[in-house]
């Protein structure tokens, strides 16, 4: 038996080390890659265009535009025709004073759209005309700047991305002088929002929309510029977006609720690049993030969010009636690669059919065909439209890093389908908010400073209701930010801060600003809190607390407002106000908004109301507080001050007597399909009671509001003889994830892709140039920024090289690209230390010479430290970074000699190793002398280990 497991030793032996050879192909073999369908392009170009395909694609995406994508096609072709049958209105001006007169981005979301309508039907007369005209118009202004406001690149990176894509898109048509010139514009431009990417606040302030927006601009301008040749200055380039962008990917992993903290309408413009950037980093440099945890619960910030009928958004922060951008193309670009379940297609087409073409709502004449090449390109025919599953049902959803609750998303417009939103966290989400307070990712975070909060509003425990479907009480979308253009409440005391004295808001609202305060003092410490949200039997209960939101001085104890919806069109609201001893504070104010209506006043047995008509039916509210009075409520109108997209609100402001130490008021919010009939209130110091009946129903509402109660419930509803009660076990879990571990060498693994890539078109470029009158000029370009008088030493002996028309043995051609690319010093590295040393001397004027980012330490931001070390300049203990493997996709020029070569030794060494083992277990296995079998196992054991060099050698040359 012995002798039987001896034999039978080396074959397990031999097979456990052929097991590392054969791991990564089993594992390619059996996970599914979630960036399918992005191929790795390895800097392996053949022309344009290639930002988002190849010429060879260009023939497909035509005979997808008649079929499979004809939809988006038509819509894409609709935009064109418009575009040509108007040009006037289309065209940018020829004047620099009247194309920097005003916000001008829509010249560069509509330049993405013509340009891909051309490359779609290159035969419709006038197209390409139009396309060249409008590029000419664009390269002949000095700058792509908004004259009032200089120090803001949103409009220039609108214009870059434009124009860069569309220049990707139509190179082939351009002649040579446009494409030259053309190129020129696209350098001046990137290197401005370069130069700038160090001093504006989108260079360091995460998670905002003008960092995607920006950085992605770069991006696509600096990879036009790499593909024309320009290598040292595209690699710094793409190097300051990586080194940005890639914070941001990682900071975002701290958001687990797939949120963005300023709402869904800016949350919209940050993603439209930001999937860009996705995308491009995957095809460009293979850093894929479509495994994302945030990108995994992304759909639901747009599914969750939806009123019914599909055409207005729950308008959180500053906001439009819905979408800036899209969300079609995002919606497309979640199904093909992360939700592959046909869930994304569909609410794309849902949104498209209902979508406003006049009014309130339609989209903006700047935005409206922005995505449409976008989604054309990610839009995936073969994920068959079909909704969640949940679809049709009422459903409650948390968004606990956001801080807000929807119920009723996603319906269609019909009697009884209502749309439920409250909204109370902490001020930038949670995720910031922490960063912030908990010091976390301290290389990178420095407070406050590193984030931008502007664009949200003094909200917290402010709530929205649309019973049918119907926007009855609303958020008053982008405007000032008062605390009393939420559906929120002021308290009476004139405390410091206060816009409206002797009146108190938020201590967030700024009186003489259009942006948040959110950096300094009580401000910077802001947060609500939700502390239930919870379904039970068709009835919805939330409650937020919201005290930390207001000014210490007003000394309140609690400021609780919960939340009862009791029929679809029924809504209870109580406010329950604690307040300290030594409160200055004796009288509360609460506004309520509709956007698009005015309210008009009523009055019922002496409760005083108000209602909103629309059509034949009247949405109507009361008001009381827990001792049966009900003051008259102020009804008006209020004018936004100009240079804000909405002229104002119509609002319902109620004030009401405090008394210490609690007060209670109750608000009823119905639909015309409830009629009230009696309502009334009674409490104590640990709850209080609601008395309502309808037509139909009587409910009694007994509200648990005291800190200590009698039993663990927060409130408990009779209706008719039946009980709902909701019980204090499920209290909304409010735990913030843990810091990314190694997170700077995260970021450092994905800035090591960039490299390679270059060093690579670097060798194609050479390669292509050889024995032509233009390859000094191309040396020169490559080594424009490298010390000139070493330069011109590389120079000649390149040139000396490339005038040899040697052969190696068997007629085999040598490769000089590979010898010249070897030949040269390594020029990006050589860059990155210039650049380096130029920007720590000039830290110090540029941390001084911007104002308007005055408290930013700019030199937080100098990325270009050795990316194999940590800040403190050791190697990360336990950690080894992952190679960049360079793998070309189709159509990629040939491998090198020095790969081929190794491939081949490396076929015949593993055919050697086969051979030799079956030879061992074959014949040597019986009757052989011991010394014979050892011989044998030395032999394959050295074999093998030349057959693991040589796979190790082979996977870094690319064979």
């Amino acid at each position: 038996m012995m002798t039987t497991y001896t034999r039978g030793a080396p074959t397990v032996f031999f097979l456990s080390l052929l097991w590392p050879l054969l791991v990564p192909t089993v594992v390619a073999a059996t996970e599914g890659d979630p960036s399918e369908g992005i191929p790795f392009m390895g800097g392996n170009y053949d022309g344009h265009p290639m930002l988002y395909f190849n010429r060879g694609n260009v023939e497909e995406l035509q005979y997808a535009a008649a079929g499979t994508h004809r939809d988006m096609a038509r819509r894409i072709r609709e935009a064109g025709e418009i575009m040509l049958e108007r040009p006037e209105e289309y065209l940018p001006p020829w004047s620099p004073a009247e194309f920097s007169a005003r916000w001008n981005e829509v010249y560069g979301n509509n330049l993405g759209v013509l340009s891909m309508f051309c490359l779609l039907y290159p035969h419709r007369a006038g197209a390409l005309d139009l396309a060249k005209d409008y590029m000419e118009r664009m390269a002949a202004q000095p700058s792509w700047l908004v004259k009032d406001a200089p120090w803001d690149e949103v409009p220039l990176a609108h214009s870059l991305v434009g124009f860069a894509t569309a220049y990707d898109f139509l190179y082939e048509y351009l002649n040579k002088g446009q494409q030259e010139r053309f190129l020129q514009v696209i350098g001046n431009a990137s290197r401005l929002m370069y130069e700038k990417s160090y001093v504006r606040g989108w260079g360091f302030q995460y998670l905002h929309n003008h960092q995607p927006t920006n950085c992605v601009a770069l991006l696509t301008g600096s990879l036009v510029y790499m593909t024309q040749g320009y290598l040292q200055e595209a690699y710094l380039w793409t190097k300051q977006v990586l080194s940005i962008m890639e914070k941001s990917m990682v900071l975002l992993q701290d958001v687990t609720d797939g949120s963005l903290y300023e709402g869904v309408a800016y949350g919209t413009y940050t993603t439209r690049s930001l999937f860009q950037y996705m995308f491009l980093v995957q095809r460009h440099f293979a850093i894929s993030h479509f495994d994302h945890p945030w990108l995994l619960k992304h759909f639901a910030f747009l599914y969750r969010t939806i009123l019914p009928g599909f055409q207005r958004t729950v308008a959180i922060a500053d906001s439009n009636y819905n979408w800036f951008y899209g969300p079609e193309s995002q919606l497309v670009f979640l199904d093909r690669y992360v939700l592959r379940n046909g869930s994304g297609n569909w609410l794309a087409d849902v949104i498209h059919q209902n979508r406003v073409m006049e009014g309130p709502g339609q989209a903006g004449k700047g935005q409206r065909w922005c995505t449409l090449h976008t989604e054309f390109i990610w839009y995936d025919p073969s994920l068959i439209s079909k909704p969640p599953s949940d679809f049709g049902t009422s459903q409650l959803h948390y968004f606990e890093d956001w801080g807000v609750v929807t119920y009723g998303s996603a319906l269609p417009a019909d009697t009884n389908n209502t749309f439920v939103s409250f909204k109370s966290g902490k001020l930038g989400g949670r995720a910031i908010f922490d960063i912030v307070h908990r010091n976390k990712y301290k290389e990178w975070i420095k407070g406050w400073r590193n984030f931008n909060a502007g664009h949200e509003h003094p909200d917290q425990n402010t709530f929205t209701f649309a019973p049918n479907g119907f926007p009855f009480i609303t958020e008053a979308l982008y405007g000032p930010k008062y605390t009393l253009l939420n559906n929120a409440v002021l308290f009476g005391s004139a405390v410091s801060g206060s816009c409206f004295k002797p009146w108190a808001g938020q201590v967030t609202e700024t009186c003489d600003s259009k942006w948040l305060k959110y950096k300094v003092g009580l401000a910077a410490d802001t947060q609500g809190r939700v502390e239930a949200a919870m379904e039970r039997q068709g009835m919805v209960f939330i409650r937020g607390e919201g005290r930390s939101a207001y000014n210490s001085e007003l000394k309140i104890r609690n400021f609780q407002r919960n939340l009862l919806l009791l029929h679809p069109q029924l809504l209870l609201l109580v406010d329950h106000i604690h307040l300290d001893p030594d409160s200055p504070t004796r009288a509360m104010s609460a506004f309520f908004h509709n956007t698009d209506l005015p309210f008009q006043g009523t009055k019922v047995d002496g409760v005083h109301g108000a209602f909103v008509s629309h059509g034949e039916d009247k949405y109507k509210m009361f008001w009381m507080d827990d001792t049966g009075y009900s003051n008259k409520g102020v009804i008006g109108y209020w004018n936004y001050p100009r240079g804000y997209p909405y002229n104002g609100s119509n609002y319902v402001n109620i004030t009401m007597p405090l008394r210490y130490p609690y007060t209670r008021v109750a608000y009823i919010f119905f639909g015309p399909g409830v009629d009230i009939q009696s309502f009334s209130l009674r409490g104590d110091d640990q709850r209080v009671d609601i008395y309502l009946a309808t037509k139909d129903h009587t409910y009694t509402i007994y509200l648990l509001t005291g800190e200590v109660t009698s039993k663990p419930l927060f409130s408990m509803v009779l209706l008719n003889n039946k009980k709902i009660v909701f019980e204090k076990a499920a209290v909304a879990d409010d735990s913030s994830p843990e810091e990314v571990e190694e997170y700077v060498n995260v970021m450092e693994d994905n800035l090591q892709h960039v490299k390679p890539v270059f060093q690579q078109m670097e060798r194609h470029i050479l390669g292509r140039v050889l024995n032509t009158n233009s390859f000094r000029k191309t040396a020169e370009r490559l080594l424009q920024f490298s010390d000139k008088k070493k330069t011109e030493e590389v120079i000649e002996k390149m040139f000396a090289m490339s005038k040899k028309q040697g052969k190696g043995k068997g007629g085999k051609k040598v490769n000089l690209g590979e010898k010249l690319s070897e030949s040269l010093p390594d020029i990006f590295a050589q860059i990155e230390v210039n650049e380096k040393k130029e920007r720590q001397k000039t830290s110090k004027r540029t941390y001084e010479d911007s104002p308007e980012e005055g408290d930013a330490d700019s030199r937080a931001f100098m990325d270009y430290t050795d990316s194999r070390k940590n800040r403190k300049g050791g190697f990360v203990k336990g950690r080894k970074f992952k190679e960049v493997h360079m793998v070309g996709t189709a159509g990629s020029e040939g491998f090198t000699s020095t790969a081929s070569y190794i491939r081949l030794f490396l076929l015949l060494n593993t055919a050697t190793f086969f051979l030799l083992l079956a030879v061992l277990l074959t014949r040597f296995q019986r009757g052989r002398s011991l010394h014979t079998q050892r011989c044998f196992y030395t032999i394959l054991l050295i074999d093998c280990f030349i057959l693991l060099y040589l796979y190790s050698s082979c996977s870094h040359t690319q064979c």
